[in-house]
């Protein structure tokens, strides 16, 4: 397992860090160094989730798509997270320079912030989440006392999971009572074993862990899809600091470079993007998924560079709701596509907008 811990720099937490992946290095958290040139040094601190809602992150480093479009000036350093609330620190301790990450801890990232540390550079992923429940439940009222999980309080499928519990009038509390107790279960893979075993009814999943809970005899009480017009809904965006944007874009562009070519990879040869991206799971959690599971996490999931803006409003109102976050009513300044956007009609690609 290709992991190390490092320490997050915050009084109570602890990050996990990458150990060196199959394109990038390893290392402590740092200051990165260089200029916006294109020839100076630079290193690039990039988060990720080990989730296959990542895959553009897992697929772009595993090909080598990153390390090529950055050029050999710039020092890439991977750090693998298992939650996104983990990731959100990291931003806001200076630990990472960008980061893959779902909507919810990019807002939340953006609000304690006061809108100074982070923009969004680019979409990554639609879909990809579901309720999955034991068989002997069939109905939201059965819910009631039934222990479910989430990966980590205030991350999107926790929004995701209170969300659709409240609109079912089912309370629930960030310390685990109410109707339905929701235990956060992190690393993801733990949530699995739990409802193996038992000690949990279900829980709220991003892919593959939602479905590894199938494949172990559960069943879905909700894709998270058939709540979202057209099914579509943000799940994954890359995301980077304002500071770095500023000083380094040549950085951001090699990156943004690699995140389409990722994208382009995985709509274009499924099958040999789904063996990358569980080998670069494989080599940062210490766990090769089994093919059919990998299938099964693909075929959720629309690999996109448009950040779906329409639904990210929607998930910050739902955690604001939820008591989660405070009330959000406009997110455009949190948008930074003009790169993006500059790229993409340079392949003669679709633009995206905020």
């Amino acid at each position: 397992m290709r992991r190390a811990l490092i320490a997050a720099g915050l009084a109570a937490a602890t990050l996990l860090a990458a150990g060196c992946s199959s394109s990038g290095s390893s290392g402590s958290p740092g200051t990165s160094a260089g200029s916006g040139s294109s020839s100076a040094p630079v290193t690039l601190r990039l988060g990720f989730l080990e989730n296959i809602t990542h895959a553009s992150a897992l697929v772009g480093i595993k090909e080598g798509y990153f390390t090529k479009s950055l050029g050999k000036n710039v020092t890439l350093k991977l750090y693998p997270f298992s939650t996104g609330t983990e990731e959100a620190t990291a931003l806001l301790a200076g630990q990472l320079d960008a980061a893959y990450v779902g909507p919810n801890p990019a807002i939340k990232a953006w609000q304690t912030s006061g809108g100074k540390l982070i923009r969004v550079i680019s979409g990554a992923a639609s879909g990809g989440a579901e309720l999955v429940v034991k068989q002997t439940i069939t109905a939201a009222s059965q819910l009631k006392g039934q222990k479910l999980a989430s990966p980590s309080l205030g991350n999107t499928q926790d929004v995701s999971l209170r969300y659709w519990l409240k609109t079912q009038g089912l309370t629930t509390s960030p310390t685990g009572g109410g109707d339905v107790p929701i235990t956060p279960i992190s690393p993801n893979s733990d949530a699995v074993l739990a409802f193996q075993s038992g000690s949990i009814a279900g829980g709220w999943e991003p892919a593959p862990y939602d479905a590894e809970m199938l494949a172990d005899g559960g069943h879905v009480l909700v894709n998270e899809a058939s709540l979202w017009p057209g099914g579509q809904f943000v799940t994954a965006e890359l995301v980077a600091t304002q500071s770095f944007i500023a000083a380094h874009p040549a950085v951001i562009d090699g990156l943004l470079k690699g995140q389409i070519e990722a994208n382009n990879f995985i709509n274009s040869d499924r099958p040999a993007a789904e063996a990358a991206a569980d080998a670069e799971l494989a080599a940062v959690s210490g766990k090769a998924l089994k093919t059919s599971i990998v299938a099964a996490s693909f075929a959720q999931v629309t690999f996109t560079n448009d950040p779906i803006a329409s639904s990210l409003i929607t998930d910050a109102q739902h955690a604001a709701d939820l008591g989660l976050l405070k009330p959000v009513s406009d997110l455009s300044a949190i948008y930074d596509l003009g790169p993006l956007n500059k790229l993409l009609a340079a392949a003669g690609q679709p633009q995206v907008s905020s």
